[in-house]
């Protein structure tokens, strides 16, 4: 998740005042996509089967680990 404006092959979302911007073919894959501020961060949940892999990040500087 990320700050950007959106491309030619991206689809724009509103949601409860908040806009998202979502690649059309990342959008295709996850199906549905659910985010929630935990207090800590946000998380996102989607169709898309990650395995066992944990991905998180702080800052500006993400990390995916499996």
């Amino acid at each position: 998740m990320a700050l950007d404006e959106p491309k030619e092959n991206d689809d724009t979302y509103e949601v409860k005042g908040f806009k998202f911007v979502v690649d059309k073919a990342f959008m295709e894959q996850a199906k549905e996509i659910s985010i929630d501020f935990t207090g800590m961060g946000f998380k996102l949940d989607s169709k898309i089967d990650m395995g066992d892999s944990a991905c998180g990040s702080c800052g500006t500087k993400g990390s995916c680990c499996s």
